[in-house]
């Protein structure tokens, strides 16, 4: 459960801490005191997208933290220790800062961690659930997510299964449409990967050659410099000079003085070996200067190669090694277009193959996903009449496409409100009211296999009143039971049930507005339901009906409490 929520700088939020209980805490308050910034922030806090507009005007940052108590078997435990973060005593602390420059810094229990991490800790931390939500329920795109998220444990393995057969259809399928381009397309094609392929060949490169060349060519380009400098080295060795004359007059000499002097013998060895090595140096500055030679054809050979690799390397790579590689590839697909007609034909089959596997993955796909229908029509049916809807009926309807990604069922909600009204699609009958008990009913039933440890619901009883907001009302808290649910409501009945009552407000403080949450105690709590019932104006009878009405909420609690026991 969230136990502890702190905000600071957040848009029209100076600085509030606000400790949660379990069970059902709703909200409450005047439109735009500020009870949807309560849940942009933790939808922040928990990965949603932000923005530097959330940062209070004049400040630099905007900071939202929470503390979450988590069982010792949840989900969250083990997503932790994936990313080697410590959870002590079953406390989670998400944390995430807005810069005013548009940065954004997470942290899940003080270790920094990316935005997309703190999004899957979120997922399983808190599930939000807002009006918005209506829309996804009346766009059939999202229907077939709806039903494959009800009977997950079942239909997620054939899920999987299928989308591997349809990948590997697919990936046939698109080569086959590539080799079957219009005749003009492939002639075009075949006659450009066959000039490509014979420039490439000619060329005979091999790995190495470039570096080899080019060292080569150095040398010749600087012929004369190096023919200089080693002449001029052998003639101070070995000519007028007679720099190696002379060093053989120091070893003799020193030779002579160690065997006088001991203690000379180490410089006489250092001049002996200086002599021996100068005099191999010699002989091979001598060969050098008798190989030497000038080849200008060599050097314009040189040139001439080393200039193709440059124009080969703008067309083909930026490396001979690339141009190597990119000469096998279109050698390859050249030979896949020569002998096409055969290629063709071992594709075509290929792909009958896979299309059979696939449609028989998806036709399993299918069956568990008519069997989970069945389950999800009954079990709406169910909620359904709880929420006063007993005469409307629930139906998800298939029809059977062609292979694609999710497979071969298209699926949409289709509803009768009416007794002798047909089913018509969820979009074009059910009224705002209608769709809010809709969703309310899926949550109901999700929320069973979901784990999260926090449900948040944002005006989700939109649309309906009376007995009808008494059983939403009932139905929220029944999911608050062993865990938690917070509720943005303007529905007395709904806020009547609450375990935990917070007032939202907004005053102006140094020509600066701010927003305030107060934890209502009974009385407070009973002005607050009385303004939700009559307005501004508060009479003795009105506050009777709001005695009457938490008195009638503590017994509808008290027996399904017991009822659960």
């Amino acid at each position: 459960m969230l136990a502890e929520l702190s905000i600071k700088q957040f848009a029209i939020i100076d600085e509030l801490n606000i400790p949660f209980n379990r069970g059902m805490t709703v909200l409450t308050g005047e439109t735009g005191a500020g009870k949807s910034i309560l849940l942009d922030a933790i939808g922040l806090l928990v990965g949603g997208r932000g923005s530097s507009e959330f940062v209070r005007y004049g400040q630099d940052k905007a900071e939202i933290e929470g503390l979450f108590m988590i069982e010792p078997d949840h989900p969250v435990i083990e997503a932790a220790e994936q990313y080697g973060i410590d959870v002590e005593d079953g406390t989670v602390i998400l944390r995430r800062d807005l810069h005013s420059s548009g940065k954004s810094v997470c942290r899940v229990n003080g270790k920094m961690m990316p935005l997309s991490t703190l999004r899957e800790f979120g997922r399983l931390l808190v599930d939000i659930h807002g009006q918005h939500e209506h829309q996804h329920l009346m766009d059939a795109e999202f229907h077939l997510g709806i039903l494959d998220h009800f009977a997950e444990k079942e239909i997620s393995p054939l899920v999987e299964e299928y989308q591997t057969a349809f990948a590997a259809w697919k990936q046939v399928a698109d080569e086959l449409k590539r080799l079957s381009q219009s005749e003009q397309e492939l002639a075009q094609r075949m006659d450009l990967l066959s000039f490509q392929t014979k420039e490439i060949e000619a060329a005979e490169l091999k790995v190495g050659e470039e570096q080899a060349l080019t060292e080569e060519r150095n040398e010749l380009a600087n012929f004369e410099r190096i023919h200089q400098h080693i002449r001029l080295s052998y003639e101070a060795v070995a000519e007028e000079s007679n720099g190696l004359d002379q060093i053989g007059v120091a070893m003799r000499e020193m030779e002579e003085a160690s065997q006088l002097s001991s203690s000379l013998t180490s410089v006489s060895e250092t001049i002996s070996n200086a002599y021996y090595l100068l005099e191999d140096a010699k002989f091979q500055l001598r060969d050098q200067l008798d190989s030497l030679e000038f080849d200008p054809i060599r050097l314009d050979e040189i040139e001439s190669r080393l200039a193709l690799f440059q124009q080969l390397k703008r067309k083909y790579g930026t490396t001979i090694e690339e141009v190597i590689t990119y000469g096998e590839q279109v050698s390859d697909e050249l030979k896949s277009m020569t002998n096409r007609e055969e290629h063709l034909q071992t594709l075509s089959d290929e792909l009958i193959r896979l299309e059979q596997i696939a449609r028989e993955a998806g036709m399993r796909l299918s069956s568990a996903r008519k069997m989970a229908a069945e389950s999800l029509q009954h079990a709406i049916h169910r909620e359904l009449k709880e929420l006063y809807m007993e005469k409307t009926a629930f139906e998800v309807r298939f029809k059977t496409t062609s292979l694609k990604q999710d497979g071969l069922d298209d699926v949409e909600f289709y509803m009768m409100t009416n007794v002798g009204e047909p089913f018509k699609p969820l979009a074009k009958v059910a009224s705002g009211g209608e769709l809010s008990r809709v969703m309310l009913a899926l949550k109901s039933i999700f929320s069973r296999t979901v784990g999260v440890a926090s449900i948040i619901f944002d005006e989700v009883d939109t649309g309906v009143s009376g007995r009808v907001a008494q059983a939403m009302g009932e139905k929220i808290f029944r999911l608050s039971v062993g865990s938690q649910v917070l509720c943005i409501t303007h529905l007395a009945q709904v806020a009547a049930m609450a375990d935990q009552h917070l007032y939202i407000t907004k005053t102006e403080t140094n020509e600066r507005t701010k927003t305030n949450v107060t934890s209502l105690d009974r009385e407070s709590r009973i002005d607050e339901l009385g303004r939700m019932i009559a307005g501004a104006q508060m009479t003795d009878l009105t506050k009777q009906h709001v005695e009457e009405l938490l008195e009638m909420s503590q017994q509808v609690k008290q027996k399904f409490i017991k009822g659960v026991s």
